[in-house]
């Protein structure tokens, strides 16, 4: 069931949603055209029904309430019982934390969000406006307000070309004859300008706009109108613009870079354009092609852009747990060196045809090589741990399924591992790691040391695995 408070509509993961579960139908029938890769669309009982996918994130309605997806219920702290709506600000507390996790690396390319475009350096150290959980909306127009007050609008000067009867500037000579000698009462001339128009500054005035319906409950608050009051005379992206919002992205990180700003104001410079980046990126997302959607929706104009913010959750979860799990080993051991295996590198291969032609592939989440203590340069490094990352729930360790088992099996043979895990999620500290051991029959090579198989709770509370076995 859905829960409703003030403007905020709270669904979850694989939920089931129904024109009953909107206080304004037409939201309902927007979500249907739209067509979103997030929502499958099914008739039953006489009533269309919209199934959210593995995707958390927050979409702003026509009636401007906004619709927040939470992750699915996973195994509680007491009897292993789903969530329920007591636990939606417990939910929001620990997606929150994830995303800032996601999010501090951005800097460094070690964080991406799944199925948007990077969020920006959000940073870990921002103390939220409000003492309870906030839904996500509200906790991301929250920090973004906070990075846009530690930012003024920087200006600079412009330079522009004029042909007209005034003269104004600088004389070009050259233009001048060769354009004007049929018309000598005009005068072409160069006139530099001081503007707050600077790309860098376009892409925040967008994002801002973007999510004016969020701050409208904020406006009262002197930290809002303070904020909002310096980027009145700043022009949005135009309709064209946002076309062509990647390249122009990157053109207005290169223009950040040659300011002359001090290293404070070019690290709040930048950390905004990453986030509007990606809140427009978002809005992107809900209107044209990306992500699967209705691909005859055309590009809105500024004064027409609905956040839509969709994230992979089988994918955050990914990212997420290879942060906390990469940290870990750094902590407990000087001779681990987690390395990453991400869909931008190489998979390795593992089955080739006699000809040598590669027929299979394997890409573990996570790979920890064990260093030679003695000679830590030496390239003959040995896998220590396979480390394969699910977000799915296993109520016990008879709940794994056969191709996970097969999965981690081949990837113990593969990599000749000495553990490989299974990591899953859990809300709390009662489940601990369990090892699979794999029986011994009577035709098995005596001489086969089978690797330790573990099923790992990674608890999202507290971001960690609940404890470690020994090694």
């Amino acid at each position: 069931m859905s829960t409703l408070k003030d403007s905020i509509i709270t669904v979850f993961e694989h939920q089931r949603l129904t024109v009953n579960d909107f206080i304004y139908a037409t939201d309902f029938a927007w979500l249907v055209a739209q067509e979103f890769a997030v929502f499958s669309i099914k008739r039953q009982r006489g009533q269309w029904q919209l199934k959210v996918g593995h995707y958390i994130g927050i979409i702003i309605l026509p009636s401007s309430m906004t619709l927040e997806i939470l992750p699915k219920a996973i195994a509680s702290n007491q009897n292993h019982r789903p969530y329920q709506h007591d636990d939606i600000s417990l939910t929001r507390q620990w997606v929150q934390q994830m995303l800032s996790d996601l999010t501090s690396g951005f800097s460094d390319n070690n964080s991406k969000l799944p199925h948007t475009q990077n969020l920006g350096q959000l940073s870990p150290d921002l103390i939220p406006l409000s003492k309870q959980t906030p839904p996500l909306s509200q906790w991301l127009v929250e920090q973004f307000l906070q990075l846009l007050a530690s930012y003024q609008p920087s200006s600079h000067y412009q330079t522009q070309v004029h042909n007209q009867s005034m003269l104004q500037g600088k004389l070009l000579v050259k233009e001048q004859l060769r354009r004007n000698h049929h018309q000598p009462h005009k005068f072409i001339s160069e006139v530099s300008t001081l503007s707050k128009d600077m790309l860098n500054n376009r892409f925040i005035k967008s994002a801002l706009l973007l999510i004016k319906p969020l701050l409208e409950p904020l406006l009262p608050t002197p930290l809002v109108s303070k904020s909002l009051l310096a980027w009145q005379q700043v022009t949005a992206l135009s309709h064209h613009e946002l076309q062509q919002l990647t390249p122009l992205y990157l053109v207005a990180k290169r223009q950040l870079r040659t300011q002359p700003l001090t290293r404070q104001q070019l690290q709040s410079a930048q950390q905004l354009v990453d986030v509007a980046y990606w809140l427009l990126q978002g809005q992107q997302a809900s209107v044209s092609s990306g992500n699967g959607l209705n691909t005859q929706v055309p590009i809105a104009s500024p004064a027409q852009l609905r956040l839509c913010l969709l994230i992979n959750m089988n994918q955050a979860f990914e990212q997420w747990a290879s942060q906390r799990i990469t940290a870990l080993f750094d902590q407990r051991d000087e001779n681990s060196q987690p390395l990453y295996q991400t869909l931008c590198q190489p998979r390795d291969i593992w089955l080739r045809d006699e000809a040598g032609q590669t027929c299979l592939s394997i890409q573990p989440d996570l790979l920890v090589y064990q260093l030679d203590a003695e000679n830590p340069k030496s390239k003959n490094k040995a896998v220590s741990h396979v480390i394969d990352i699910k977000w799915k729930h296993l109520s016990n360790a008879a709940a794994i399924s056969a191709s996970d088992a097969y999965q981690l099996t081949s990837y113990a043979q593969a990599y000749q591992a000495e553990q490989v895990w299974l990591i899953y999620p859990v809300a709390g500290s009662t489940r601990q790691p369990v090892m699979l051991k794999q029986i011994e029959h009577h035709y098995d090579n005596k001489h086969n040391q089978h690797a330790g198989l573990w099923l790992m709770p990674f608890n999202v509370l507290t971001g960690s695995i609940n404890s470690l076995p020994a090694k």
